[in-house]
């Protein structure tokens, strides 16, 4: 079986395996069945990336060529974050058994055919080729998200997931309409072809409509501000495996869907033309700023990190808003780093809410002395997500600087500084209560972790270390990925 042939079953197995896990009886074969799933995912991307690289892996569907048919495409910059994907849910899942368990105990054949469906789901959102099959595979990891966030124990669950469906939809919807404009003034949804027939017809009103649409729909999956008002909840209130994969996978993938449709699709003349780069360039700032200084408000550690989530897409936005190869490799490897830094820190607050039964900042008071490889895990990851040297976090930020110090705004170096400085600040305030404050009174001694719980958080912690030391994997590829999109490659 060459690569082409072998690249889409990293959508089909997840896909497949879902109704069958629903089948399962108990709670250990659905969970094997899941872990092998997208263990066979990462399997096969780690194959395809490197061939990838170098020229793009297709497969058309029903051997019907595209345009008419739907394919399957790979190059650099899919390759990349469908291996980050893929990566994190074989890290997460053996953590989730554990914290499943104790919060849905029952019906965990359903749970994790839902996971692999929302899997499945980002996995095609990142493979197809097609931008209305791009719409089918977001429906269906925002269906079965919904469904995962309504399963959380808190009472504010099922009300966040319903208004995380109606943000969903709404944005859906923008897509929607967007890609049916420019169906309209083309005739063809393929990507590769679009490209090849929206310049010319780029100056009509509906062209112009379309891509406002677009964006807007996008801008509502990957939370940006001021589109985030479904994120917080969603985060505060599902389920911990739930909100660590959503952490470190769904944005992710939001964001290069809109790298992939405004310079692939659209073009980056296009893009130039339109005001995208200053509205997304204004919106990174704010969208920095105004969610860290919401951050350091939080009670409630999970919101806290949620809110954190919203800032660091805003440090994303902004780079990609440069429109130049330095700024969306620093997009882009910022993308891979936070994956890692945010599952680590939701993790380690996951577990504490699975020691302690609580995610509010005084249940954190003490736990330094009592749970101390969990905190020491926090603390270095909160150091990776504020971007101190040695670590992932510092790569990102640097080579973000690099680009906004190459085209003189030295407003947005300011803005990447402050963010830092108020970094400090949320996860220093986690910090103090952990190690500085003593237990509250009458709080029973709480111990720490199982290995079941620990080593998937310190596997996360050492990655954040050795990709802030190592680049060769994230940067270099992220700068091919850069060039891919803004050169136009096929």
């Amino acid at each position: 079986m060459t690569l082409n042939e072998l690249m889409p079953f990293s959508v089909l197995v997840p896909l497949i395996a879902a109704p069958i896990c629903a089948l399962l009886p108990g709670r250990f074969l659905p969970w094997l069945l899941a872990m092998l799933a997208t263990l066979c995912s990462a399997v096969i991307m780690a194959q395809v990336l490197p061939a990838a690289i170098d020229e793009p892996i297709r497969y058309a569907f029903g051997q019907w060529a595209p345009p008419i048919g739907i394919e399957f495409r790979t190059d650099a910059v899919n390759g990349f974050i469908g291996l980050l994907v893929s990566v994190m849910a074989v890290v997460i899942l053996p953590w989730a058994r554990i914290s499943v368990n104790q919060e849905v105990p029952e019906n965990q054949g359903l749970f994790y055919a839902l996971f692999l469906l929302a899997f499945s789901g980002l996995m095609g959102m990142t493979m197809t080729g097609d931008a209305f099959n791009l719409f089918v595979f977001l429906e269906i990891s925002s269906l079965s998200t919904y469904a995962l966030v309504a399963q959380g124990r808190a009472k504010a669950a099922p009300l966040s997931a319903f208004r995380y469906l109606i943000m969903g939809t709404l944005g859906a919807t923008f897509y929607l309409i967007g890609v049916g404009l420019i169906y309209i003034m083309t005739g063809t949804l393929n990507m590769l072809d679009l490209a090849e027939r929206l310049p010319e017809v780029a100056d009509t009103r509906a062209v112009q409509a379309a891509f406002g649409f677009i964006l807007v729909g996008v801008g509502v999956k990957l939370a940006l501000f001021p589109l985030h008002r479904w994120l917080p909840g969603a985060y505060a209130n599902a389920p911990s495996a739930i909100t660590v994969f959503l952490s470190s996978t769904a944005t992710k993938v939001a964001v290069y869907v809109v790298l992939r449709l405004v310079f692939t699709v659209f073009g980056v003349d296009f893009a130039s033309s339109m005001p995208y780069g200053e509205i997304f360039f204004i919106l990174g700032l704010v969208g920095i700023l105004l969610p860290s200084v919401w951050a350091i408000e939080q009670d409630n550690v999970k919101r806290l990190l949620a809110y954190s989530s919203v800032a660091q897409v805003g440090y994303i936005i902004l780079a990609i808003s440069l429109l130049s190869v330095t700024g969306l490799a620093a997009g882009l490897v910022h993308l891979f780093n936070h994956a890692v830094i945010k599952a680590a820190l939701f993790m380690c607050v996951c577990t504490v809410i699975y020691q302690t039964g609580s995610a509010r900042i005084e249940a954190f008071q003490g736990l330094g002395r009592q749970m101390p490889l969990t905190m020491l895990a926090f603390v270095l990851a909160g150091l990776s997500l504020i971007g101190v040297p040695l670590t992932a976090g510092f790569i990102s930020k640097w080579v973000l600087i690099e680009a906004a110090i190459a085209q003189g705004l030295w407003l947005a170096v300011a803005v990447v500084l402050i963010g830092s400085l108020l970094a400090v600040m949320y996860i220093g305030k986690v910090a103090e209560a952990a190690w500085l404050k003593p237990a509250p009174e009458g709080r029973p001694p709480v111990r720490e972790a199982r290995l079941g719980l620990l080593l998937p958080m310190w596997i996360l912690i050492v990655a954040n270390f050795y990709f802030g030391i190592d680049t060769r994997l994230t940067l270099d590829v992220a700068y091919e990925g850069a060039r891919i999109l803004l050169g136009g490659q096929p």
